[in-house]
């Protein structure tokens, strides 16, 4: 039995090569790649600047394996998340956040994460398997044409922020920002995109050493290395000292302030001693925070801290002049919110998992 290649796993000078060596043109391989990344072609019969026979050919040997919305939930306040559906049955989780300004894909990296974080409820699955470049991308797309058909507004920005670690998926994030970038692609300004990383800071070094356009947030949440060692495992092995290090690096090869992403939780984070350290980390480099409302998960161990602790917190970290902004969340109501992606869907995610080991 034949098995088909995925298509979008090749380049196009790969395409080039198939497409001579079938006797066919190799400017039929730009048209193909242009189907593809460009105008986001879901099948074959699609590309209708081909001859039936080229399709047939195209048909036979390869296949594109499309992301699928299997769920989708409407919040109160706009918000939509998708339950998307891979290939092989997994699902990962996307979301598109309106505001006044701006119309955001939040998309995800990886099936569940393996860094176990307190506060997220994707952290308390297991990590099954990396996103293909190609999977990254159709999160993109889907929620562009969300933007496009239901609020009648294009996509201004993209989050790397869902399920998993982008960084512990390097080759396969800087994959899709190029095709979501490129203008062969979807020809979005890198300067619209954010990758979100819990902390690697090796990772983050080689994010300088390649010189990237996009914007960088870290998920920092305490700033003392006792705090965030209870609330973050992978500080054990990526330290405070460790990541300023990075960023320090980060920034002198690209140049680019840093976001700190930092969710206040009730009676833990939320003091003026909390804010004082955080102010002494953010003197390594430019840099601004976000202050993220918490939103609770099931069974989870924090609490939202009040509006006059976060307020408090934030004035003081402003009297030091550096930049603060307090996010509120949007789609708690449908559990879309930063931290709660899969909150319900973890009974679901499991019943996936158990199938998967049992068909092995």
């Amino acid at each position: 039995m034949l098995t088909k290649k995925d298509i979008r796993t090749l380049s196009l000078e790969e395409l080039k090569t198939i497409f001579t060596e079938n006797g066919d043109k190799a400017f039929r391989a730009k048209q193909v790649y242009e189907w593809l990344w460009k105008k986001s072609a879901r099948t074959f019969d699609e590309m209708t600047n081909l001859s039936k026979q080229t399709r047939e050919l195209l048909n036979t040997h390869f296949v594109i394996n499309a992301v699928k919305v299997d769920d989708m939930q409407v919040s109160s306040d706009r918000t939509i998340k998708n339950a998307f559906k891979l290939y092989d049955g997994n699902i990962v989780e996307g979301v598109l956040i309106p505001s006044t300004t701006r119309m955001t894909a939040c998309i995800s990296s990886q099936v569940g994460c393996s860094l176990t974080c307190k506060f997220c409820a994707t952290g308390k699955l297991e990590r099954l398997r990396n996103l293909n470049a190609d999977e990254i991308y159709d999160q993109v797309v889907i929620i562009k044409k969300q933007a496009e058909e239901k609020y009648n507004t294009s996509l201004t920005n993209i989050v790397y922020m869902g399920m998993g670690e982008p960084l512990l998926n390097y080759a396969n994030m800087m994959e899709s920002v190029q095709k979501i970038t490129s203008p062969e692609g979807l020809n979005m300004s890198p300067q619209r995109i954010t990758v979100s990383t819990a902390g690697v800071a090796k990772m983050i070094k080689k994010l300088g050493d390649d010189g990237v356009k996009f914007n960088l947030a870290l998920s920092l949440h305490a700033a003392s290395d006792v705090k965030r060692n209870r609330i973050m495992p992978i500080n054990e092995s990526n330290t405070l000292e460790a990541l300023a290090e990075a960023l320090k690096y980060f920034y002198e090869k690209t140049g680019t302030r840093v976001t700190y992403e930092y969710i206040a939780f009730k009676d833990f984070n939320d003091s003026l001693e909390d804010a004082k350290d955080l102010a002494r980390f953010c003197k390594h480099i430019p840099c601004k925070v976000n202050i993220i409302e918490y939103n609770p998960i099931d069974q989870g161990e924090f609490q939202q801290t009040t509006p006059e602790r976060l307020d408090a917190f934030a004035k003081y970290l402003e009297s030091k002049n550096i930049i603060v902004n307090i996010r509120r969340s949007r789609g708690k109501d449908i559990d879309a919110a930063c931290g709660q992606l899969a909150n319900k869907n973890k009974e679901g995610f499991e019943k996936r998992k158990m199938k998967k080991v049992a068909n092995s």
